[in-house]
């Protein structure tokens, strides 16, 4: 693609590249953003690439004050062939359009934002590490912009792209974690905000999470709201248990997040020809099946940590072991396949990724 498709206003200096070898997780961003803006009447304006920089907001700019506000996450990969490829980028562009409306933000045309996505990465090929288990992590949002102190949807609104060369989401990596059962605080309710990827839903949890560091635990697994009974998401994750013989998954109640790697997952399973159950699951049954043997697997999945294994459970201050606190052969299994797609390194037969040639 000509890189004069879309408007790039160059900075008189690059930065200087990071050591691949020891990249933190969202601490590092490249030379670059892509910036769009959309106004009541005219619509999204086309895209342009600028400069990665502060962005100025005016005091009274409504997401300031009310937090209409929307963001994505998905992940660039460098494959054998040195080319970038990106994973299920369309699947994000749907997700974000729902968490719009959601939000009463204006919807998107998801192919003009992915071509914006493929000329930002491709100035910024470069950014784009090769060490094992990292990645350019690509991080969409919205916010709004009209400078109003009345609750209404707001008309103006600035949509933007950064990268960041990112490491491993968790120092633990792939090996498992110890979770804390949440029975205090609530991440969302059906109805609510639990469907969209808006940011009051993540500091909503920083008291739970806090709560769960402070004992040893790396995150929380969610209840629901309203009998806090029923499993619903490990931190900002979905999840997964193999109870059985058989992998089971929170239904999409209305409250759950519509993963990326959660909805791979389940077909990836489909195709090896593994049960896979998407239903209520409640605290009572996942220490059952602990008890008496039957919880073989547990794990996290999501565009961050792709897979995150879990070695054990704490619901009212008694821990739960799963298995051995071992990572499970599915676990890994799933871990690999993805992962493996997501960098080229397995041949893709679903048409999951979107290859970017420099």
């Amino acid at each position: 693609m000509s890189k004069n498709t879309i408007k790039w206003t160059k900075r008189d200096k690059l930065k200087t590249k990071p050591d691949e070898s020891t990249l933190p997780f969202g601490k590092i961003f490249t030379d670059y953003m892509m910036k769009m803006r959309y106004e009541a009447g005219s619509g999204w304006s086309d895209p342009e690439i600028v400069p990665y920089g502060p962005i100025e907001l005016d005091p009274a700019a409504m997401v300031l004050h009310y937090g209409q506000t929307v963001f994505e996450g998905l992940k660039a990969y460098r494959n054998e062939n040195g080319d970038v490829q990106l994973f299920r980028p369309e699947e994000n562009m749907k997700r974000m359009n729902r968490s719009h409306r959601r939000m009463s933000i204006p919807e998107f045309d998801g192919e003009t934002v992915l071509k914006a996505l493929s000329q930002l990465i491709d100035i910024e090929k470069d950014w784009v590490p090769s060490v094992e288990g990292t990645s350019l992590y690509v991080r969409p949002f919205v916010i709004s912009t009209q400078t109003h102190l009345a609750v209404h949807p707001s008309d103006s609104y600035e949509f933007y792209i950064i990268l960041s060369p990112v490491g491993s989401y968790y120092p633990e990596g792939i090996n498992p974690v110890k979770i804390q059962v949440e029975d205090e605080f609530t991440r969302a309710v059906k109805g609510g905000t639990g469907t969209a990827k808006t940011g009051g839903n993540y500091s909503a949890g920083y008291n739970a999470q806090e709560k769960a560091s402070k004992s040893g635990h790396a995150q929380v697994l969610w209840l629901d709201a309203i009998e806090k009974q029923y499993i619903e998401e490990v931190g900002s994750m979905n999840v997964f248990f193999k109870i059985n013989g058989e992998i089971v998954t929170p239904a999409l109640s209305g409250s759950i997040l519509e993963g990326v790697t959660r909805k791979s997952i389940i077909e990836l399973l489909h195709s090896w020809e593994i049960p896979v159950m998407e239903r209520k699951i409640s605290i009572q049954e996942l220490i059952q099946a602990q008890k008496n043997g039957t919880l073989e697997e547990a794990f996290g999945a999501g565009t961050a940590a792709v897979v995150s294994p879990i070695g054990s459970f704490t619901y009212k201050g008694v821990a739960y072991k799963v298995q051995d606190g071992e990572t499970g052969s599915l676990t890994k299994k799933l871990y690999d396949t993805v992962t493996g797609i997501q960098t080229g390194k397995l041949d893709d037969p679903f048409g999951w990724t979107k290859v970017i040639h420099v």
